[in-house]
């Protein structure tokens, strides 16, 4: 069993339920140690008075605001708790509102809710209100010194608490040049956005978060694998790594979009027909290539000098209508 991150209760009305809070991820980040490159020594973390620069065990660390140059206010951990036992120790439900209102940037980290002895009733109960009302909760909790905004949503028999950004916390789009749907040079016309919506059709699928996996630790992690093998682990290697070209032009995009519709086309045919033995053509894949192909095709340019002089050979691209 987990240890709990905070204990407290959820205040919902007059009702108080007690509960303990987990965390929800499990990361699986790389563990990467940083080195001297001069000698691959480890390179270690230290916390150190910056006075006498002797190292500072944690016991000995405590908390304080500086008010004037040098000169702090040293609050211990009671302390924080004390300037308000209420916020620090309850989980406030603010509001009640539909999901589908909060946009998906404020959502920034969940955490799992279980009642505290003596809470399964009432822990039920606001579960149960929430999925037959088909809202979320909005409340506000204090962890670490710091007040957080977070929205309480049901999954399943769980009662699920995700951190939220305050507004303020949230750049404006307003800030970044996008492009104009306005503007002659951005439209799109009906027949590109129906072929875009094809391609959507063609991809649709029930979401599976089993179906996703972090392959490029794999790939990290079979490139370290291979450098133990071969007994190259203290060389770096620090050439450049080019990625792949951008797309040019909207002539690109058109032509992977109906590269793509072909492939699909294609899959479905050879699903209706298995006895050919042939495997179908997958349209992720089919993308992947056409995008490579297009990358890889440089725009040409017009010939130079009279009309009547012989232009260079040139493959036609295929047009889309």
């Amino acid at each position: 069993m987990p240890r709990a991150l905070w204990k407290g209760a959820i205040s919902f009305g007059l009702i108080h339920i007690p509960v303990d809070l987990y965390s929800a991820e499990n990361s699986h980040q790389l563990d990467l140690d940083m080195l001297d490159k001069h000698d691959f020594s480890p390179i270690g973390y230290k916390r150190v008075n910056k006075v006498t620069g002797k190292e500072v065990e944690f016991k000995d660390i405590v908390k304080g605001y500086e008010f004037e140059d040098n000169q702090y206010v040293v609050l211990s951990e009671e302390d924080i708790k004390r300037a308000n036992p209420e916020a620090t120790q309850t989980i406030n439900i603010m509001a009640f509102i539909e999901a589908a209102e909060i946009s998906p940037v404020y959502y920034e980290q969940p955490y799992y809710l279980t009642p505290s002895k003596g809470g399964d009733k009432v822990y039920s109960l606001l579960r149960e209100t929430l999925k037959k009302s088909k809202k979320i909760a909005i409340a506000q909790l204090v962890i670490r010194v710091k007040q957080h905004l977070a929205a309480l949503i049901p999954i399943n028999d769980m009662i699920v608490l995700i951190i939220l950004r305050y507004a303020d916390e949230i750049r404006t789009m307003k800030d970044y040049k996008l492009p104009d749907a306005k503007s002659s040079k951005n439209a799109v016309s009906a027949k590109e956005v129906q072929m875009a919506m094809s391609l959507v059709e063609g991809m649709t699928e029930k979401w599976n978060p089993e179906n996703y996996k972090d392959t490029y630790r794999d790939d990290i992690m079979s490139l370290i694998e291979k450098r133990i093998k071969s007994k190259q682990t203290k060389v770096l290697d620090e050439s450049k790594v080019e990625g792949p070209a951008p797309a040019s032009n909207i002539v690109d995009i058109m032509a992977l979009l109906k590269q793509s519709i072909e492939a699909k086309t294609g899959r479905d045919k050879t699903n209706t027909s298995k006895a050919s033995g042939s495997k179908p053509t997958d349209i992720k894949s089919a993308v992947k290539s056409a995008r490579s192909k297009s990358a890889g095709t440089k725009p040409v340019a017009k010939p130079a000098g009279k009309a009547t002089a012989k232009p260079k050979p040139v493959t036609k691209s295929r047009k889309v209508a």
